[in-house]
């Protein structure tokens, strides 16, 4: 069985919008993974899908064989202990220093008491540090998130999922809203962190370019449904190149 399996995912919002028309995806081993696709062809919501930050209309879901779409609250709060989500507008709370923005990725795995008090255990705090220097953080980590770049907050965002220990990353257009240079230092220190930690990342972007240098699959998207996946090696510009023109024409 694959670490991540989806079977037949759907979503139609309350609008009457669909996003997503039976997705079925298999994810095994320490991989990345592009999920490309314009804007409206259900990147995010299949991401955010996965860990019921948006509630699938039908389909299943299995992490590590456990049915995250058929959990209850407490358990899904349990199972996204083991889903690391970096986001697009990176979800820092701006009042809070670096360090404890990091820190908060171990509220999930961290006891009741300690969560509600913030009463972070010494090797919680090391491997926080650890964890911003990593990423090249290390000589911010007393400023407040509101005073950080843009290529900074992203890099708390990613020493924050890792402090979950996660067993997937999920990752939502990470370089979306920030200049190139920076956006590719951001994509070559997610991919050399998912590796060293081993865990397999589902990254949605809509850059062919960044699909194609940074990915070892790619999982293509158009209108909520998967139109091809297949090793970046292995897929041809040229049908990459159709997938936008068609739906540009659409």
């Amino acid at each position: 069985m694959a670490l991540l399996e989806i079977v037949g995912l759907k979503k139609t919002y309350p609008t009457g919008e669909t996003a997503l028309r039976g997705i079925d995806l298999a994810v095994d081993g320490a991989e990345v993974i592009a999920v490309l696709g314009l804007s409206g062809s259900g990147k995010s919501t299949l991401l955010r899908c996965i860990n019921r930050l948006v509630e699938p209309s039908e389909g299943l879901v299995v992490l590590d064989g456990v049915r995250v779409s058929e959990l209850d609250r407490h358990g899904l709060q349990r199972a996204r202990r083991h889903m690391g989500m970096i986001f697009q507008e990176y979800n820092l709370v701006d009042r809070l220093t670096v360090l404890e923005n990091v820190l908060s990725g171990c509220l999930g795995v961290a006891s009741t008491w300690r969560a509600v008090t913030r009463a972070f255990r010494k090797d919680d705090i090391e491997r926080a540090m650890e964890l911003c220097s990593r990423v090249g953080i290390l000589d911010q980590i007393r400023k407040r998130a509101d005073q950080l770049s843009g290529g900074q907050r992203q890099r708390v965002g990613i020493a924050r999922a890792l402090m979950q220990q996660p067993k997937i990353l999920l990752v939502d257009e990470p370089t979306s809203s920030l200049d190139p240079k920076i956006g590719a230092g951001v994509m070559e220190l997610m991919c050399a962190v998912a590796d060293e930690h081993h865990v397999p990342m589902l990254v949605s972007v809509h850059d062919l370019d960044v699909a194609t240098r940074y990915s070892k699959r790619i999982v293509g998207l158009r209108e909520g449904r998967i139109v091809f996946d297949a090793e970046t090696r292995e897929v041809d510009r040229s049908v990459l190149h159709s997938i936008y023109t068609d739906q540009d024409a659409a």
